[in-house]
């Protein structure tokens, strides 16, 4: 089968701003996706144009270069535009990138975002009475920094004229979705066949893997009980209490936190909570007591003290090595 012209117009023209240290495969697993459109419906349904903030190539996560028609400012007023980044988001949220996205919203652009570029779209206030969701390690700090939005933690979003996902292979996800509401179906269903993924994901599946398979534990009542961890961060339950939430003792919780994760209940807990605060000191401008606020520690002191113990560096410290 040939692929159509370069000169025959496509029926949706699509942007890429590639955003500093983006994600590789969330941003391939879109454009394939739409290349593969073209490709197994013998027309042009997609052409696609990527710019950078600089007009420079684009440099992803991996250390990988890619090439773009130029900078962001430049970009003409496209139907649909992507935002891909990836780590350190907070850094490369620009002025320049703020304004060339909200001068594309007031033209009437669809604005999407891949892997953690919601967060660029909720900075420049182009996300408000729009759903939207994010990577699920930066869903935790996004909600504390824009309490307001309607955040979820489904694979992919698609409300209205806004589409988010989760990144990695979520957006091929969410591209496939896209190509079923312009197309059909059952070229969606071609695509996936194609790329051998074998079962196109809802919306609504679950970003993470489900705990047994994420921590190699079949135990149902020690999962149960490091679930009610995971829910539990900002307003830690006692030890009793989570032995009674999964229907055990407290000695016998102990007994299995010992037997299978070499540690008690107390000190996993502590550790899954620092884990958290780590992740909004580095990733988010949060000051260090709300941090210490948000992941369950009453004091400013004792969690600089719990940090250092855990890390062997104190909050302040972790946040200027960070960044």
């Amino acid at each position: 089968m040939e692929t159509p012209s370069a000169a025959t117009p496509a029926k949706f023209r699509i942007g890429f701003c590639l955003v500093p240290e983006f994600s590789a495969i969330a941003f391939i697993s879109a454009v394939d996706t739409l290349r593969l459109a073209n490709q197994l419906s013998d027309e042009k349904i997609y052409s696609w144009e990527c710019y950078s903030v600089d007009g420079n190539p684009a440099i992803s996560s991996a250390g990988i270069e890619f090439s773009v028609q130029g900078k962001i400012s430049d970009m003409p007023a496209l139907p649909i535009v992507f935002t891909c980044s990836g780590i350190n988001i907070r850094n490369h949220t620009s002025p320049q990138l703020i304004s060339a996205l909200r001068r594309m919203a007031s033209h009437g652009s669809e604005l999407g975002a891949i892997c953690t570029a919601t967060y660029v779209l909720a900075k420049a206030g182009l996300l408000n009475d729009h759903r939207c969701t994010i990577h699920w390690e930066n869903l935790s700090g996004f909600r504390e920094e824009f309490p307001e939005l309607d955040i979820t933690s489904e694979l992919f979003e698609i409300d209205r004229n806004r589409y988010t996902c989760a990144g990695g292979t979520a957006s091929l996800d969410m591209m496939l979705s896209l190509v079923s509401n312009h197309v059909n179906h059952e070229l969606s269903l071609s695509i996936a066949d194609q790329l051998i993924y074998h079962r196109i994901r809802e919306s609504s599946e679950r970003q993470r893997m489900e705990l047994r398979a994420r921590l190699g534990i079949s135990h149902p009542k020690l999962l149960g009980a490091i679930a009610c961890m995971e829910d539990n961060l900002e307003e830690p339950l006692s030890c009793s209490d989570l032995a009674t939430e999964v229907g055990l003792s407290t000695r016998q919780l102990e007994r299995l936190f010992q037997k299978y994760l070499e540690h008690s209940p107390t000190r996993y807990y502590l550790g899954l909570r620092l884990d958290r605060a780590r992740y909004l000191l580095t990733q988010t401008s949060l000051p260090i007591i709300e941090v210490a606020l948000a992941c369950g520690f009453v004091s400013a002191s004792h969690f600089s003290k719990c940090h250092r113990e855990h890390f062997g560096r104190t909050p302040s410290e972790e946040r200027r090595i960070r960044h």
